[in-house]
């Protein structure tokens, strides 16, 4: 009979160790299954990484791309406007001309931009196929590669050039005068406007 309660005590001793066994091993998995959603919920939860830059290729020449379109903005064509005129000075033996000239890109815009201006007169020959006849006057250059005096000549309100050159009128006589601009590119822009002396 005593053999019979040690072995019985000896199973249940048995049995208690099996339930811890089973008890640590379910809460061992209870846990790793927490630590589990705690990591999950931290990668959802905003961990961003920053974004990765896209860098050019070292062997890529982006100067001439640049280049190129800056090109567009230049000057493509000089205009003389309509507002251009002869304006007495004083007494009828002096008068000057009002001259108005504005540089477009190759989109058509007036833009600003720095060159040296040649202005010359021409006498107009009427009823012929070659229009300008004898050269009567050239004014000295007029340079403005440098901002303050291109600045100065500069009519925003016309988006255009002001210049005023001095001449001496020979009565009634129609006129041609012509604009050209030496852009610092090279460029040879010009244009020819008719213009007519009354008293």
């Amino acid at each position: 009979m005593k053999s019979e309660i040690r072995s019985q005590k000896s199973e249940v001793r048995n049995q208690k160790s099996e339930v811890r066994s089973q008890t640590l091993s379910s809460v061992l998995c209870r846990l790793s299954s927490v630590v589990c959603l705690l990591a999950m919920l931290l990668v959802e939860a905003g961990c961003e990484q920053p974004p990765i830059r896209s860098e050019l290729p070292a062997d890529a020449d982006n100067s001439f791309n640049r280049f190129s379109t800056y090109t567009r903005y230049a000057s493509e064509k000089i205009n003389i406007l309509p507002l251009t005129e002869f304006v007495d000075v004083g007494d009828a033996q002096q008068a000057k001309i009002n001259l108005y000239v504005s540089l477009l890109d190759s989109f058509g815009c007036q833009i600003k931009s720095p060159g040296v201006f040649r202005f010359e007169l021409y006498e107009r020959v009427l009823r012929s196929s070659e229009p300008k006849g004898k050269r009567v006057v050239i004014w000295q250059d007029i340079d403005l590669t440098d901002p303050v005096k291109n600045n100065d000549h500069w009519r925003d309100f016309l988006r255009a050039y002001e210049f005023n050159l001095p001449f001496e009128p020979g009565g009634n006589q129609s006129y041609i005068l012509q604009a050209t601009c030496l852009c610092p590119s090279g460029k040879r822009l010009s244009a020819e406007f008719a213009l007519k002396r009354t008293k």
